[in-house]
């Protein structure tokens, strides 16, 4: 694989490039002079000082072409993405509500039931929410709380320099034939193993092991700790050589996948190990894959060559520094 191919693939990648537009409405629709908002902007989910603990407050959609290809996942993915945001806050998720948009008032039975599957496997209920049943599209939108110790808030605008980069991911799923960059991982494994790996977040958080984390979302596992470096106003040179892959899978489509189970920490390099170790203990892999530095530069090297993929003096993701 050429680094550079590897790098001008995740700059044109579409869950890199369609996080342009974050700062735009960030910009529109600022937290200042609110007391109560601890973190906001740039975050997996906000957090809303209610006294003794944070109140964690995120929401996703769900893209109309899966919702199209295939609606069972859609309902499914639905729930985990949501669920993974507070997760990688430090949090545990405690209840959602859902927007439903129907064409013609039709509801997909297979959403509704990648809905339930989703909210049976991570034992985070829908309290409520609201459907428009004469909608001219189809769309699936949650929102989710959650909780978190003061103390266990994870943010992802906190990576320093001299930090490890730790990438844990679970490698044992499949790409669904119709959702080619989606890695499966969760439906082959059982509640208790699932709900163990979002537990697993939250007791790094406890342990005080890690200074920043985020859930690896639609930009793929490199992509996603572009958005942390970006936030952190910090930068980084990551070895791809090292990131935990499944055998058989392109090394290029890997990079771009949307990971079931996959998070990414920067830590301490004393307590990299023991994150590693946590995450082993529920089935997913782990390794340092770099490390952070006080450029605004991420660099990819394969141990012989190395490339740059974001300058972040003059290129953006999110354009969200805090």
């Amino acid at each position: 694989m050429s680094l550079q191919n590897l790098a001008d693939a995740i700059r044109a990648f579409p869950g890199v490039t369609r996080k342009n537009k974050i700062h735009e409405v960030v910009d529109l629709l600022p937290t200042d002079g609110f007391d109560h908002v601890h973190v906001a902007a740039g975050e997996d989910a906000a957090a809303l000082d209610i006294g003794d603990r944070y109140v964690l407050f995120a929401t996703d959609g769900i893209m109309p072409s899966l919702l199209r290809s295939n609606p069972y996942l859609a309902g499914y993915f639905a729930v985990l993405v949501n669920v993974n945001d507070i997760a990688a806050m430090g949090g545990r998720a405690i209840g959602m509500v859902d927007v439903m948009s129907l064409i013609d008032g039709t509801v997909a039975p297979e959403l509704i039931r990648g809905l339930r599957d989703g909210v049976s496997k991570f034992g985070v209920p829908i309290v409520g929410g609201h459907t428009h049943p004469d909608c001219d599209y189809d769309a699936i939108d949650i929102a989710v709380v959650g909780t978190v110790r003061k103390d266990a808030l994870l943010r992802s605008d906190t990576a320093r320099p001299g930090d490890d980069i730790v990438f844990v991911i679970d490698t044992v799923g499949y790409y669904p034939e119709d959702t080619p960059y989606a890695y499966v991982t969760t439906e082959g494994r059982s509640d208790d193993e699932v709900r163990a790996q979002l537990e697993a977040v939250a007791v790094i958080g406890e342990r005080h092991l890690a200074h920043a984390c985020k859930d690896m979302s639609n930009p793929g596992d490199i992509g996603t700790l572009g958005m942390m470096l970006e936030s952190s106003g910090v930068g980084a040179v990551v070895d791809v050589t090292r990131i935990p892959r499944p055998e058989g899978v392109d090394e290029v489509h890997w990079h771009l996948t949307y990971q079931g189970c996959g998070f990414c920490f920067a830590c301490n390099p004393m307590c990299s190990q023991e994150i590693i170790d946590i995450f082993a203990a529920v089935g997913c892999e782990g390794a340092v894959v770099g490390k952070i530095d006080g450029s605004h530069v991420l660099r990819l090297t394969d141990g012989t060559d190395d490339v740059v993929l974001f300058d972040f003096d003059d290129e953006i993701i999110t354009g969200i520094r805090n």
